[in-house]
């Protein structure tokens, strides 16, 4: 049957069945080959052979000095011969150990000590020195302001006119019979 027979035939028609009947396949007899008789398991004698690996690595501040490590290996199991000290943690030093048992050191206890009366005066000076003033620093600001303008000399204050309705001119008029007066 070909790939579009299905689609182009009418739609009553069916496909024709093949009424030969299928041939019984031969029943295979299994076998295993045990790991020494396998080729595809490579060189199997290499495999159980034990290597010595040697592994370097280099030092650290904590311990300086050339690191290395001597394993035996084999392809089920593996066995190490030797670590230098300083790889994976492993150090010479003892732990310490805390003989306390947990008990916590006593609280040293503080008290406010009171204060001289020219020790408070030299503290009210500091950056805190107008804070609780009525009104606070933006009234001693207004203050100061107020002095400085006082003594400055006054400068002629300009009135602004209410006009009427908009688009009168009769603010202009104003300012040109002042201007010619």
């Amino acid at each position: 049957m070909g790939l579009f027979d299905r689609l182009l035939a009418p739609r009553g028609s069916t496909p024709p069945a093949n009424n030969t009947p299928a041939k019984p396949k031969k029943e295979v007899e299994s076998f295993f080959l045990d790991a020494d008789a396998s080729s595809s398991m490579g060189n199997v004698d290499f495999m159980r052979r034990s290597n010595t690996i040697r592994h370097t690595f280099p030092g650290t501040a904590d311990s300086p000095g050339n690191k290395e490590m001597i394993a035996e290996v084999a392809s089920m199991e593996s066995k190490l011969e030797m670590m230098s000290e300083g790889l994976a943690g492993i150090s010479s030093q003892p732990e310490t150990v805390d003989l306390s048992g947990g008990i916590p050191k006593p609280v040293k206890k503080t008290f406010a000590q009171t204060m001289s009366a020219a020790e408070l005066e030299q503290r009210k000076k500091g950056s805190a020195f107008g804070v609780n003033v009525p009104g606070g620093p933006a009234a001693i600001k207004q203050e100061q302001e107020r002095s400085a303008s006082a003594q400055a000399p006054s400068q002629p204050q300009i009135s602004k006119q209410a006009s009427g309705k908009a688009g009168e001119i009769d603010p202009f008029k104003q300012m040109v019979r002042d201007l010619t007066s």
